[in-house]
């Protein structure tokens, strides 16, 4: 496939990635939600012709931390996988790079 055009939306993996209220201190449930917006407005997504991510509170345990959807519909991270390689790009790859960036945009936020 290894298009260089950009995907419509509902054509592109959908990356929700909720981020724990426990991750931005004893006071992260009252800073998460700030924090999610400051994360959304900063985070550079590779790979944005065919990924669009968003940062959001983790406000329900039972929710897992990512979750993927392509066409509005849930699919798992074997399934998210295959999607990726028709673009030649590799799933966990991205994950440590989003995790890195977040990492990084948490102590920004907080101040570090």
């Amino acid at each position: 496939m290894k298009s260089a055009a950009p995907l419509a939306d509902e054509q592109k993996l959908s990356v929700i990635y909720r981020v724990e209220p426990g991750c931005l201190g004893p006071q992260g449930a009252s800073l998460v939600d700030d924090f999610c917006r400051f994360a959304q407005s900063q985070l550079q997504i590779q790979n944005s012709n065919y990924i669009n991510c968003m940062i959001v509170p983790r406000t329900d345990k039972a929710s897992p931390e990512m979750q993927y959807n392509v066409a509005g519909k849930k699919i798992n991270f074997s399934q998210a996988e295959k999607y990726l390689a028709l673009f030649d790009k590799n799933l966990d790859e991205f994950e440590g790079h989003l995790s890195e960036q977040l990492t990084n945009l948490i102590n920004q936020f907080m101040g570090h």
